[in-house]
This record gives C-alpha cells, structure tokens and sequence, in this order.
C-alpha cells in the first residue's frame, strides 16, 4: 500500500486527489490486455484466444464497416459493458506521426506510431474490470455496402433538397421574384444498412467455418465428434470413455502407436498417454524364481491388494525350458514417487497399467511389475 505523507503544505484534500490517481493507475492496468489487443491490431480469433488466455471474461466480436485504407478482419476497438450497469469502456487505437498529428492511411507504416486510449464518458472515473464484464471486439469488414452508391456508404449526406424546377409560365405570371418551394426528402438508409449487416454476419459465420477446414483435422483443435472420424483414418480404435485430453493425445499420437503396438516403446507410450505414469520395460528378464528358505509368497490377489499391503516382491516358480524371451518387467518409479505423485488414486492406476499391458503385449509374453528399488 501506498503511503503519502501529510505535511502542512500538503492539505488533506489533496492527498484524496493522490489517492485517486493511484486508484486509477491500478484501474488501468486491469486493461492492459486489451489495449495490446487493439494496439498490436490482431485478428479477430487470436485476439479472443488471447483475451481468454489472459483474462477470464467473456469474449464476443462485433461486425462494423471497414473505413478506407482500413484491414478487413483485424480488431479496430474494444467495448468492455459492464456487468453491474456501469459505465461503457472503450478502448481505441489512435495512429499518429512522429510530430503528434494524426496519421491518415496514407502515411507509411514505419512512420506511424500506434498507441491504445482507454476512454470512459467525461467526469466518470474508469472503473475496475470485472470478471462477469462482457468484451466486444468491433471488427471491420467489407460487407456488400461497397456495392451500393454512396447514400447507402454513409459517403454522402442522407440528406438532400431536389429544386422543384418552374415552367415559362410560371416565371412571367410570378415574375420568379420568389424562390420555389424546395420539399426536403429524407432517406431512411439506416435501417437498410442494417438489413444488409444481417446478410453480413452470416455469410461471415459460413467464411469463418471455411477458413477453419484445416483445424478440423487437428486433434488438438478438432471437435470431439471428429475425433473417431480421425483415428479411424489410420484404422486406429478410439475408446471415447476415456477423458478428452487422453483421447486428443491418443489420435495425436495414433500412427506412432499403430507402428509401435506390442513393442517397448509402444507399451510405454500408451502407458505415459493414459496415465502419465513414468515407466521403463526391461526385456529379457524372468521374474524371481522360487528358492525353499528365501522366497516370498504373494498374498494379495491382485496388484493392488498387493500395493495396498505393501507387500514386497514375490517370487515365482519358472520352467527352466522357457527362453527368457517370452518374460519382461514393467519397472515403475520408486514406492515412494508413486504414492505422491497419484496419492489414493494409486491402486486404481496400478490396475490401470496391468489392463493396459495386457491389451497392448503379445500373447505368449509374460510380464510382472516392480518398484524401483535402487533409488534412494
């Protein structure tokens, strides 16, 4: 907290006025995103990803008609309504020349400096933002208007006077001493403008789905629907109960997979995938033999009963005339990492694992699991 200190020539109304300007300083800083939104000037879905990466407020965008020398698709101006009925914050980007004028479209770029203006109605302080505050982006494009004359362009007045002409007659019976009557004819052009606009917004809606084709088939960005369709391309099966960051993983790394199956490598990235478990498979390795006076039994049923009473691991008995080929150790971390890193969520993951490296090894294999012992 900011402390000002009271001296005699500093009265206590002026250290209200000093408190206000720090309360305002803060208050802008709340608009900070915005502003490199508008000032950067970045396209209408990577400024919504970017206001919803930084910011936890709704995000929607607003069609505008794009001035001359003006990028269709980039965001001009951001209007912040407030959720409590409070003031209307816009943020506006202002372009100027080194010496402070305003830059029109013809000066170059690298002569121009662009800067964002938070600007509230006058006498209102700025207000804080607020999560439940709504954001709207006004994004200029080039609707079908430009196809118009220019009544309907907002390029000429809406306004006009049509001179009523007089006949011959007219002049030498009245002498033209007076001016004719000039009726005032009046275009209601608004109400077609936004009836165009309605056209506008969606056959934007149909451009952007065009445009975004190619995140169709992005696991990462596809939607779910689409994720089966995906995998089955490289006739690899999807199990959509699993969660959907497992199943956009899955598909991501799905040919890698398919090639993979049945090896190391292959059972351990489905491992890592499903249940983010480090896990290291040493081929070639028969479990524990059974030798009378040094062998340990297993109690348990299953591996978790097994994990849960913490039983050491226990020995097997092992014909000698199977190779050696045929047995493989699925080697975890230490006890120890494991019981921080999933806590009570442990024995169903230990369950989780057998299942998986049951569905995913060959079928002559054998394979028993381990803690890793030899770390400290």
């Amino acid at each position: 907290m900011t402390r000002f200190p009271l001296t005699p020539t500093s009265p206590r109304g002026s250290l209200l006025v000093r408190s206000r300007r720090v309360q305002g300083v803060n208050d802008r800083d709340d608009y900070r995103h915005i502003e490199d939104v508008v000032r950067v000037g970045f396209p209408v879905r990577a400024g919504r990803s970017f206001l919803a990466r930084h910011l936890g407020n709704a995000v929607t965008y607003k069609l505008v008609e794009a001035r001359r020398g003006e990028q269709a698709g980039i965001v001009r101006e951001a209007e912040i309504l407030s959720s409590t009925g409070g003031p209307t914050v816009h943020v506006r980007a202002i372009r100027t020349l080194p010496d402070g004028t305003p830059a029109t479209y013809f000066a170059p770029d690298d002569l121009v400096e662009t800067r964002a203006v938070v600007q509230v109605a006058a006498g209102v302080a700025l207000p804080p933002l607020q999560p439940a505050d709504r954001i709207i982006l006004h994004v200029p494009v080039r609707s079908y208007l430009r196809f118009l004359p220019g009544i309907y362009q907002g390029g000429v007045p809406t306004q006009r006077r049509d001179v009523a002409q007089a006949d011959e007659r007219s002049l030498r019976r009245w002498g033209a001493r007076e001016q004719p009557a000039m009726p005032q004819v009046r275009h209601d052009t608004e109400q077609f403008r936004r009836f165009l606009f309605v056209f506008q917004h969606l056959m934007t809606t149909v451009t952007e789905r065009i445009d975004s084709l190619d995140s169709l088939t992005d696991p990462t960005t596809a939607d779910p629907r689409f994720l089966p369709w995906i995998a089955s391309w490289v006739n690899f099966e999807l199990d959509e109960s699993l969660p959907l960051h497992q199943q956009r993983e899955l598909v991501r790394h799905s040919i890698r997979l398919h090639r993979t199956r049945g090896t190391a490598d292959g059972i351990a990235e489905m491992i890592r995938v499903l249940t983010s478990a480090p896990v290291r498979l040493i081929e070639r390795r028969k479990p524990l033999p059974c030798v009378v006076g040094a062998m340990t039994l297993a109690g348990g049923r299953t591996p978790e009963e097994r994990y849960i009473s913490a039983e050491p691991p226990a020995h097997y008995l092992v014909r000698e005339d199977r190779a050696s080929t045929t047995f493989f150790v699925l080697m975890l971390e230490d006890r120890r990492a494991f019981e921080q890193r999933f806590g009570e969520r442990g024995p169903a993951m230990l369950r989780r694992i057998a299942q998986i490296v049951t569905s995913e090894m060959p079928g002559h294999v054998t394979f028993t699991i381990q803690f890793d012992e030899t770390v400290a």
